[in-house]
């Protein structure tokens, strides 16, 4: 069966454009979100209830860092913080783009099942996790210490270099079967939000055929809000599924805790018995605090970047052939 023609791309490949825009809308989420990020870690690793509403919870908990540390204490760890997750969505859409492309039998267009999305999505997740889990090893653990603690990681590399020289190589991977087990988070939400976008662009389609409109590359992406509401939506179905994950995982990373929870079965076994089951969704509307704008920053930052890139290429073709 013949490919229909394919969208011309920016870089060398479709999936690197997708790359390219994963990169930045990782870089401009995380800096809009990391004091949230900061918050929400430190929140995962604690065993003690906080008080208070959440909203007052939340500002309470920034003043204090704020009027602690300064400014700068609000965003410590960026650096790793934005190579994790600029690297992460880069990555991530790099692999899964080239994985939906050999999944559609090298046709970009095509719309895969859910079940294909899925696969598609768990694969990219998977590579991508391992990639990075050093990144957002180093992030968890300059999150939860102060600057001007002795043991305290200078930078990225810092923390990195102490690592591999206190803990051998292996010490870099520490979490990372949690992180593999994470994988369902992007999985799922990744099916959610690509069935939602295929029922948008369709129904888009059929408002440009009945107005009699030419649809062409430059309608070929949805409304803000649109994204938006995908996001959100995917978000939370994800989220609701997959968040114990998270804390378990960052109580495995968290140096300061390492005897208190030591292996994976300690910490659920612990968590379980102190806290009981909330102990497993602690930070959880944090979370939600920062995961949801940030989500929504991501996905509206990356499909405008990838439209972007995409009408640019179909620029770029089109005076080619006039030369």
């Amino acid at each position: 069966m013949p490919i229909a023609p394919q969208p011309p791309s920016f870089f060398p490949t479709t999936a690197l454009d997708h790359a390219v825009a994963g990169l930045g809308a990782g870089v401009v989420t995380t800096l809009c979100m990391n004091p949230l990020d900061l918050l929400k870690v430190q929140l995962q690793v604690t065993t003690k209830n906080p008080t208070g509403g959440l909203g007052k919870h939340i500002w309470n908990s920034l003043r204090d860092i704020q009027q602690s540390q300064g400014w700068r204490g609000l965003y410590r760890g960026l650096i790793p913080n934005i190579a994790g997750n600029a690297s992460s969505w880069g990555l991530y859409f790099l692999f899964y783009n080239m994985l939906k492309k050999r999944a559609s039998g090298g046709d970009i267009t095509k719309t895969l099942s859910a079940s294909e999305y899925l696969i598609c999505s768990a694969q990219a997740s998977a590579v991508t996790a391992v990639i990075t889990n050093p990144l957002w090893l180093v992030r968890v653990r300059m999150f939860t210490t102060r600057s001007d603690s002795p043991n305290a990681y200078r930078g990225l590399w810092d923390g990195l270099s102490t690592i591999v020289r206190k803990e051998g190589p292996l010490g870099l991977l520490r979490g990372t079967s949690l992180a593999l087990f994470g994988v369902s988070n992007g999985a799922i939400q990744f099916v959610v939000y690509e069935k939602m976008k295929a029922w948008g662009f369709d129904r888009k389609r059929k408002q440009y055929a009945r107005a009699g409109k030419v649809y062409n590359v430059e309608a070929d992406k949805l409304s803000n809000l649109s994204y938006t509401i995908m996001s959100i939506s995917s978000k939370l179905a994800a989220l609701s599924v997959t968040y114990p994950y998270q804390v378990v995982r960052s109580r495995i990373q968290n140096n300061a805790q390492a005897e208190l929870f030591p292996t994976i079965p300690a910490t659920i076994k612990r968590t379980w018995v102190q806290e009981g089951p909330r102990g497993f969704f602690r930070g959880l509307g944090t979370n939600l605090v920062r995961v949801l704008p940030g989500t929504c920053v991501t996905f509206v930052v990356y499909e405008n970047l990838a439209w972007l890139l995409r009408t640019s290429a179909a620029r770029r073709a089109e005076l080619q052939a006039t030369d």
